[in-house]
């Protein structure tokens, strides 16, 4: 059974996105969380992750003694390994389609990376406001986001970015989580596909478990000084 070492649920955004994509697939494998105590190289994170990866970083995959360290590489393994699970659309050229569009997630988007990290426990729609107003970059973002879902839903005729879930909606997951978090505006159409990715079973199961995590890391929330600050 492969095993999936990932980090806190409430703010890793990378583990997300394997950790769903098997989960949502049906796929069994083992979970390993550890913890963001730190990122220096005396951490326990790192301690951990080391011996793990040569980047001493999360998600890692690790299955029949393959290390697979990256998410999109992760994702191309799942969906190889188990090709009954149709991860990717079938058609060559939505194919081309989904991977440009998570190749896009995977190297862009660093606006709203930056401005708003992942917290799903968080209600931070007072930052998200301040932050809409003062960071072009992250408007921009956003609207790219708007520009893509509104062509593939179009395009697909939904209710996911390629009709049924794919690879896509588990590689853009973590930022229907942050959209939501810091309630940044949507027209009604994608704030719809934000909540159906949300609502996933296997999107679900983590939101669940990251709010049942209450370990609330400072050095992750540069905007908040306690977790009852909204």
């Amino acid at each position: 059974m492969p095993k999936l070492y990932i980090g806190n649920k409430n703010y890793s955004s990378w583990s997300m996105r394997p950790w769903v994509l098997l989960r949502q697939a049906g796929i069994a494998f083992d979970e390993v969380v550890v913890r963001f105590d730190s990122f220096e190289a005396d951490s326990e994170f790192k301690r951990v992750m080391g011996p793990v990866s040569p980047t001493g970083k999360v998600p890692v995959l690790v299955d029949d003694g393959l290390v697979v360290w990256d998410t999109l590489a992760i994702a191309e393994y799942v969906a190889a390994t188990w090709p009954d699970k149709q991860l990717w659309p079938a058609d060559a050229k939505a194919r081309a389609r989904a991977r440009s569009v998570c190749a896009e997630m995977h190297s862009g988007f660093t606006a709203l990376r930056s401005h708003c990290p992942m917290n799903i426990e968080a209600n931070l729609a007072h930052t998200g406001a301040l932050i809409w107003r003062d960071q072009p970059g992250v408007r921009a973002d956003v609207q790219r986001l708007v520009d893509m879902w509104s062509a593939l839903l179009e395009e697909h005729g939904g209710p996911l970015l390629f009709g049924e879930f794919t690879v896509a909606d588990a590689y853009f997951a973590p930022v229907c989580m942050r959209l939501h978090s810091y309630a940044l505006p949507l027209p009604p159409h994608i704030a719809a596909y934000v909540q159906r990715v949300r609502a996933l079973p296997g999107v679900k199961a983590w939101i669940d478990e990251a709010l049942a995590e209450n370990d609330f890391l400072d050095f992750e929330e540069p905007y908040r000084l306690r977790p009852t600050e909204g």
